[in-house]
């Protein structure tokens, strides 16, 4: 019904619509700015599509820090709100963890903003644990 797969390089800039509706207050321009600047740290995107529409993306970080060793980092999650509460939430974070076992990730961290009741409820029922917080300062 579903499928999910690597969005390449090449098409990367279909995820920008996702993007604006989860990040309304960032223009479109310096979306697609960073996208750019991401592309070149390694960042990797992956997209659920219903037929040929995009209905779901997560970027994707893979990074290894002392605590935790090498892990992948879902990044800007989102799913179309007409398609959530269907467990593609689900389908997509279990495509990820094969993914990044296939690269030689033990573990999985990520961010969830403090106002996103409902995200934190999706990761806690992923078995996700809420181990820190996020700290940021603008510079």
């Amino acid at each position: 019904m579903y499928t999910i797969s690597l969005i390449p390089n090449s098409n990367i800039d279909s995820i920008l619509p996702l993007l604006q509706e989860l990040n309304p207050k960032v223009e479109l321009k310096t979306l697609k700015a960073r996208l750019d600047d991401m592309l070149q740290s390694n960042y990797e995107c992956v997209g659920v599509y219903d037929q040929n529409k995009l209905i779901g993306v997560s970027g994707l970080w893979f990074l290894t820090k002392y605590y935790v060793g090498k892990h992948v980092e879902p990044d800007n999650v989102y799913i179309l709100p007409e398609y959530q509460g269907k467990g593609i939430g689900k389908l997509l974070m279990n495509w990820i963890f094969d993914y990044a076992r296939s690269k030689g990730c033990v573990a999985s961290e990520l961010n969830c903003y403090v106002n996103n009741t409902s995200g934190q409820k999706f990761w806690l029922d992923q078995g996700y644990e809420l181990i820190a917080y996020h700290y940021q300062k603008q510079l």
